[in-house]
């Protein structure tokens, strides 16, 4: 599946480009502010949940700075892109207790090492220079993102 959406976005110009990239940030910061309130209902330690919330306020971030570029080029409203989101996390769903937390973090260790490697090639294939500066500060954050839930990853196994 991961193919087929990569082949979809390479057909996307640069302002649906943009727009994909927006409603995606906004929508992994929605997702990690969730598991955030899951892994304080589930009693999970502090951290657990500060990382994750975390990584939503930056997700957040990311997508406001994107949007600030893409209004600046094209204006207000967002184009409508139908190809789905290859950094979402589908991960709420696998959340309902203690033990499956390893593989939420499996699985969103992964959606954001696939983000990293995605805008290093926007990064690479862009013409505007201010954008391709934004795909590479992204993709180092996104790699930070990696790194952080590999040292919660880290984390949780040493507690076990």
């Amino acid at each position: 599946m991961v193919v087929e959406i990569l082949e979809e976005i390479k057909k996307l110009n640069e302002r649906e480009l943009l727009s994909y990239w927006i409603r995606g940030e906004y929508e992994e910061a929605k997702t990690y502010w969730k598991l955030a309130e899951r892994a304080k209902e589930l009693g999970l330690p502090e951290n657990v949940a500060e990382t994750f919330k975390r990584l939503g306020d930056e997700s957040k971030r990311h997508g406001d700075e994107l949007l600030k570029i893409y209004r600046q080029e094209y204006g207000e409203e967002l184009v409508e892109v139908n190809v789905s989101n290859v950094e979402s996390l589908n991960v709420l769903g696998k959340f309902w207790k203690v033990e499956d937390l390893k593989d939420v973090l499996e699985i969103a260790m992964e959606s954001e090492k696939l983000a990293e490697t995605i805008y290093r090639k926007l990064a690479e294939e862009c013409k505007n220079e201010k954008l391709r500066e934004v795909y590479l500060k992204l993709a180092k954050i996104e790699e930070s993102h990696y790194e952080a839930l590999k040292r919660l990853r880290g984390d949780e196994n040493g507690g076990r």
